[in-house]
């Protein structure tokens, strides 16, 4: 599968497409600042383009990869949510990552959402998160997903925590399934405000 065969996702407010030459900038400017810090930055320019690239090459070596997330009215983009699993990586990965003034909205719950599920409707038998253990924003949302701490899975490099997703026949009809569209519910609608601190 070539990256212009990358597949769209749609969910209730997201349209999730593949990595495209437009949408860099975003990209570029939340893995140079401090939010990237527990996926390996902030980067610098060459560090940062060369991720972008591995991004869409991910798609050509891996027939899957990570989607952008777009707004499925306006088309801005969110971030990005999907499948990573370059060298090295122990197990097939869920991962994500919000533009930094687009947090606290659920559209990370929402895209990761839809991601594994898709993942799961072709073939996959389960996936993890490797989370930085300091990362409880991503801790929480793997929790919410479903996914509980591995202890005795492979780490990538050993500062890793590795979350395991529930299996396909696990979730499929459960109560976290219908949990997790409840939630999702209750973002897309305009006069929902959450309370406390904002996290995805």
């Amino acid at each position: 599968m070539g990256h212009r065969d990358i597949p769209q996702i749609e969910t209730r407010r997201l349209i999730l497409r593949g990595p495209e030459s437009q949408d860099y900038p975003d990209f570029k400017a939340t893995f140079s600042s401090y939010r990237a810090r527990f996926m390996g930055g902030p980067l610098n320019a060459y560090e940062a383009w060369m991720l972008y690239a591995a991004e869409i090459g991910h798609w050509e070596i891996r027939s899957f990869g990570m989607w952008m997330i777009h707004d499925k009215t306006t088309d801005e983009t969110y971030g990005m949510a999907g499948g990573w699993q370059p060298a090295k990586w122990p197990e097939r990965e869920i991962a994500w990552i919000i533009w930094p003034d687009k947090a606290g909205k659920g559209f990370a719950l929402e895209a990761t959402h839809a991601v594994r599920a898709y993942f799961y409707n072709h073939g996959w038998e389960g996936a993890v998160s490797y989370i930085d253990p300091m990362n409880l924003d991503s801790i929480r949302l793997a929790e919410r997903l479903g996914a509980v701490k591995d202890k005795n899975a492979a780490t990538i490099d050993g500062s890793d925590a590795v979350y395991r997703h529930p299996a396909p026949e696990a979730l499929n009809g459960s109560q976290l399934a219908h949990g997790i569209e409840m939630e999702i519910g209750h973002y897309a609608d305009p006069m929902f405000k959450p309370k406390g601190w904002a996290f995805d």
